[in-house]
């Protein structure tokens, strides 16, 4: 079982601090994103990571090394240009080819949900190609309702009822077929194989998931985890 950890991009709107590193060395309560990365799937049993690099890779490299501290094996697939998610996987294709399926993850996400379904879902259908996992989005403004021109409530960022794309997929071998050498999945490949029925999406309820983009993300993010998973910012 291996998780592929889609970590290429240059991270811009959280500049400064990924000048010099890739967003998922960015800390979270003083841990980098991608240490809540292992610790949320080495629960659900994985311990084989591919991470696929581009800006900073060597600081990755530098960091993480073997995975041995961590309790995980690495492999690290490098691109020397920006290849967009769906290249960055494409390019990785001679480590996963032979996998019967494997978990991607978008690495600028923190979320504890469960692959377990999604992967079940998509691995019994003889159909499917691929699968995502749906979240449903939080509001990043708070709501006023109105009734008859007078305000009767404000309401702090709610939960809106669309789903979005949670960055976890589930992926069979057979998705090399659809990949663009450049270019993202979600607007290529993933539009192709829902067109033909055969992607999959499974929706989550009550889970923590936060998209890590600026600086105003981490901060919230923070928030989160602390009144979720106060030990993992003990300490520090």
């Amino acid at each position: 079982m291996k998780v592929v950890v889609l970590a290429g991009g240059l991270g811009k709107r959280l500049r400064p601090l990924t000048e010099d590193r890739p967003k998922i060395l960015v800390e979270v309560c003083k841990r980098p994103i991608l240490e809540w990365h292992i610790k949320w799937l080495s629960k659900y049993g994985f311990k084989d990571f591919v991470l696929l690099l581009g800006h900073a890779k060597e600081k990755v490299v530098e960091v993480i090394g073997s995975g041995k501290k961590y309790g995980i094996n690495v492999a690290y697939v490098m691109e020397d240009e920006p290849l967009g998610t769906g290249g960055a996987i494409k390019n990785a294709e001679s480590v996963l080819r032979n996998e019967e399926w494997f978990l991607v993850i978008n690495g600028d996400i923190i979320t504890d949900l469960d692959p377990t379904p999604l992967i079940n879902d998509v691995v019994k259908d003889d159909k499917a190609v691929a699968g995502i996992a749906l979240v449903y989005m939080r509001s990043p403004y708070g709501i006023v309702k109105v009734v008859n021109n007078y305000v009767k409530e404000f309401i702090e960022k709610p939960i809106i009822e669309y789903t979005i794309n949670g960055g976890v997929y589930v992926m069979k071998p057979e998705i090399f077929d659809f990949l663009p050498e450049k270019g993202d999945i979600e607007t290529t490949t993933f539009p192709l194989l829902a067109k033909e029925g055969r992607l999959k999406g499974l929706v989550y309820r009550d889970v923590l998931w936060k998209s890590i983009d600026t600086i105003k993300d981490l901060e919230e993010c923070e928030n989160l985890i602390r009144q979720r998973y106060p030990s993992f910012c003990e300490g520090h």
